[in-house]
């Protein structure tokens, strides 16, 4: 191999690299990072990624959190899915001013300012995004949903609604049916494809961490291309993304208030 062809393979690594490290984390300081990466040549398709949480098993790793500390058997995330958010690929913060920024990087959510919403969209949000708690909307919001078209009602109703579709899908069920049970990578894809069609499992990826020698879930990100705000529901948007790496091949759908 010629000293040009091995520069231009280790460049199009490093190109492929920061293509994954550049694109926005998807949580607080301090958690793992929930970007959607894909193989190279298709991460250009996924535009959008959709982050939902498997909340029993995410405050399992963040007891101190205020929705965590909160968290009961009987309230919706205890057997659902819930809404982390959905933002767009190296696109963030789009007008934010730089003191604004900042204050969201350290992670001080609940000294941003308070999202202006219906009121309606505002208890829905707060029931299906535990997160609200801390700060979360005011954060993805001035994140990502300032680079979206639309208003503050416009962005979360459709993550609502997608949420919603989710959570009646084959997926959302499979979660309630093994509440307390492991889940692996192909019955979860399978899941996908059955609701969403063929290849849909190919664009999800699961987050876990392990907690006291336990491999706990604690969520799933989305590929989605497409207009995300006016599409009615995800399985054309799952389709017109890319593939990307399943990364946990399996874990527990932890218990709500395991200690």
């Amino acid at each position: 191999m010629s000293f040009f062809k091995a520069m231009s393979g280790s460049l199009a690594g490093i190109v492929a690299a920061l293509v994954l490290l550049l694109a926005p984390a998807a949580f607080a300081a301090g958690e793992e990072s929930a970007d959607q990466g894909a193989t190279e040549g298709t991460a250009s398709r996924t535009q959008y990624v959709l982050a939902v949480s498997w909340q029993p098993g995410f405050c399992e790793t963040r007891p101190q959190r205020k929705e965590c500390e909160s968290q009961t058997a009987e309230r919706f995330d205890a057997t659902n899915l819930s809404l982390h958010g959905l933002w767009p690929l190296r696109k963030s913060y789009c007008g934010v001013a730089a003191e604004v920024r900042a204050t969201d990087r350290k992670g001080s959510w609940l000294e941003l300012p308070k999202l202006a919403m219906a009121d309606d969209t505002a208890a829905r949000l707060l029931i299906a995004m535990p997160g609200v708690q801390s700060g979360l909307d005011r954060h993805q919001w001035l994140r990502s949903g300032t680079c979206q078209s639309g208003s503050v009602d416009d962005y979360f109703s459709v993550q609502l609604r997608m949420l919603e579709e989710l959570n009646r899908s084959a997926v959302g069920a499979l979660f309630r049916q093994r509440v307390g049970a492991e889940l692996d990578e192909a019955t979860i894809k399978q899941a996908f494809d059955q609701s969403f069609g063929a290849g849909a499992g190919d664009r999800v990826r699961m987050r876990c961490q392990t907690v006291q020698g336990r491999s706990i879930i604690t969520g799933l990100t989305i590929g989605l291309t497409g207009d995300v705000m006016t599409a009615p529901t995800l399985g054309p948007l799952i389709h017109a993304a890319g593939p990307t790496e399943f990364k946990c091949a399996k874990g527990i759908a932890d218990t709500a208030g395991r200690g």
